[in-house]
């Protein structure tokens, strides 16, 4: 099969032939219908990632057609359309059982932890677990944001920071994730307010429901202290911009990886009885009510798509990455 693939850190990466995967007891391989190229693509290939070990392919958000299925998988078959979270969970262990997939200490991720989809073969573990049926008259490209941002952002908003209906929502960074948390924070009901540095990516959030948009270093309580903040990003300063803007009992929201060793304003989330909650993927068992928010066009991921590109493309999109991030979501067609 064609892969990208990465031979060293930092260096672009070349397209060219590796070994298809075969499906090990417990896993289904599936041929790649679309992927979405991430910020976390980026962070993996520049070494950020200790997972990773070279030559690699990177890739973690797909969605594709079972093409092989391996001993003891039952409920699936070949053909079957699928996506699957980027967090493929053992499904045996404490946190699995009570639900909590996401955060499943032998979780395993296509793209991290093994060569994932940016190719035109992926392996999926554990996949009684993980994979999601998608629903017939959903494309490929707009099913692939739902193995990560989208339904990352989905959690986040719905799940974790209980948005309802009338609080103000602020989001701070709009690629890929922050536009999805615009799109489904306007669809629960909350005013939102997008901050980007990029104008390209505070239209589109414009377009997906954002009430606000304000370019940094605005002052965010000129429109109203937030309810909830989410730094959909990751960076110390934008944490400690959301913690000082939140409105007293008001909850943050941490997508974004920050470095180590950031600092918070403990004081202010003690006297002003502040949540901070972290957040981190969605499992498969969570998916259908966000699918059948999707079937009755409440929720419309296929808007956020703005690029789509094949693989012989991939390696120069990954790597122009360094010099900042195209607005909207880009989908690579294997």
């Amino acid at each position: 099969m064609r892969g990208v693939v990465v031979e060293a850190y930092g260096v672009v990466p070349v397209v060219r032939d590796v070994p298809r995967p075969e499906p090990e007891a417990g896993a289904v391989v599936l041929k790649v219908e679309a992927t979405g190229l991430c910020r976390s693509d980026w962070h993996g290939w520049m070494g950020h990632d200790p997972d990773i070990v070279l030559p690699h392919v990177p890739g973690h958000e797909l969605a594709g057609t079972i093409a092989a299925v391996g001993a003891g998988v039952s409920g699936w078959v070949v053909g079957d359309r699928v996506t699957t979270p980027f967090i493929c969970a053992c499904g045996t262990c404490e946190q699995c059982l009570e639900g909590n997939q996401q955060v499943c200490p032998n979780q395993l991720q296509p793209g991290f932890n093994y060569w994932g989809s940016f190719a035109e073969y992926v392996a999926v573990p554990y996949a009684e677990v993980n994979l999601v049926r998608l629903p017939d008259d959903m494309d490929f490209a707009t099913a692939a944001g739902l193995g990560c941002r989208f339904a990352t952002s989905f959690r986040a908003v719905h799940q974790v920071a209980q948005v309802t209906a009338g609080e103000h929502v602020a989001v701070f960074g709009c690629g890929g994730v922050g536009l999805s948390a615009v799109m489904i924070a306007t669809a629960l009901g909350a005013e939102v307010t997008a901050i980007d540095t990029n104008p390209d990516a505070l239209t589109l959030a414009r377009t997906y429901g954002a009430t606000h948009t304000l370019q940094p270093p605005a002052d965010l309580t000129e429109v109203g202290r937030p309810h909830v903040t989410i730094d959909a990003l990751g960076s110390s300063d934008i944490v400690q911009q959301a913690l000082r803007a939140l409105r007293p009992r008001g909850r943050h929201v941490q997508i974004g990886l920050l470095p180590a060793g950031v600092n918070l304003d403990v004081a202010r989330l003690i006297g002003q009885e502040l949540s901070w909650l972290g957040s981190h993927g969605m499992p498969a068992h969570a998916y259908p009510e966000m699918l059948n928010l999707v079937a009755t066009g409440n929720l419309n991921p296929g808007r956020l798509i703005t690029r789509t590109i094949t693989l012989e493309e991939t390696p120069a999109a990954l790597a122009a990455l360094s010099t900042g991030t195209p607005a909207g979501v880009t989908v690579i067609t294997p």
